[in-house]
């Protein structure tokens, strides 16, 4: 059964909301008339596409969030251009563990167990690549020594150039991982708050450190299930489709592409009126989909790859 805090879900009734209610729930303003008339037209349209949708027998919801200005392109551009097409497995040695399914629970959610920091919003920055890292990093960091330590993503932005990353340009988790190594560690997020923008690197103390990190094997669910049943794992999905734009319950079943391009932590996994899913945190801020959380659906009707390539390239920390 899923915790309070996946319980429900925010965002509009979209019979409900007009377009001026909108702009006052998100503290909305434009330059000038031609935008707003540009952006209302858009809402309508959403509106619209929102309203087909949940007005069909699907086992998710869509609803009217502060991205509903926004055109899919806007969207994607902004939101889901994590710049992670680069993520392949032949371009680097990886560690790969062997996996024990004997033992595996029917379901896991590390949000209920306190290993999960509150969900944090990235903002108009493609930094998506240092919070997955960083919720890994977090999560075993507590298992490891029941404290939980809300850690720097900005320092991975600012610093891990070194590594491979390119701050809010994109990036990936694995080379989040060895600048944590090659650093020694990672500071608190008190002590290296988030900008939302490139930075200069400066030093602080550090409050977690990892000894390594593995990838999982890639496209498959047993090994993804395995790894998650021991900890939050970081993966990569495809989120530039409306479905991830207007995600708000339910489990999200719709094709949505194996075009990796957005980095986020699975925290467990379950089932919900028969449909199979992965709990999947993300980074746009507790006021989008299941506070802020959405999930995937699992299977075999999803292929090797997983639903929106959740399989593909999974990666945990080692504390």
């Amino acid at each position: 059964m899923l915790p309070a805090l996946l319980a429900g879900f925010l965002g509009f009734s979209t019979s409900l909301v007009s377009f001026n209610d909108w702009m006052t729930m998100y503290n909305k303003s434009y330059s000038n008339l031609t935008e707003l008339s540009l952006r209302e037209s858009i809402f309508n349209s959403n509106v619209e596409l929102i309203n087909r949708h949940n007005q069909g027998n699907s086992s998710w919801t869509m609803a009217i969030n502060k991205f509903a200005d926004l055109t899919s392109d806007e969207f994607r551009q902004t939101y889901a251009a994590c710049s992670m097409h680069d993520m392949r497995r032949d371009m680097f040695s990886f560690n790969h563990v062997e996996m024990d399914v004997s033992t595996l629970p029917t379901s896991v959610n590390w949000t209920a167990v306190g290993a999960v920091t509150p969900v944090k919003n990235q903002e108009q920055c493609g930094s998506c690549w240092a919070f997955s890292t960083t919720g890994s990093v977090e999560g075993v960091h507590y298992l490891s020594t029941n404290n939980l330590v809300s850690v720097s993503e900005q320092q991975l932005v600012d610093c891990s150039d070194a590594e491979g990353n390119q701050g809010c340009n994109g990036g990936l988790m694995d080379n989040g991982f060895q600048y944590i190594i090659n650093n020694h560690g990672l500071g608190s997020e008190a002590s290296y708050p988030y900008t939302a923008s490139d930075g200069t690197c400066r030093k602080v103390p550090s409050v977690v450190t990892i000894t390594g990190f593995k990838d999982v094997p890639s496209n498959s669910e047993t090994a993804l299930l395995t790894a998650v049943a021991q900890q939050p794992v970081s993966v990569a999905v495809e989120a530039d489709q409306n479905h991830f734009q207007f995600y708000s319950s339910g489990v999200m079943t719709a094709s949505c592409g194996t075009n990796l391009d957005h980095g986020v932590l699975a925290v467990g996994y379950g089932t919900l009126n028969g449909n199979d899913y992965w709990i999947v945190k993300n980074s746009w801020g507790a006021d989008w989909g299941m506070d802020g959380y959405i999930l995937l659906g699992r299977g075999v009707q999803y292929g090797a790859s997983g639903q929106c390539g959740i399989q593909m390239d999974p990666s945990y920390p080692i504390a």
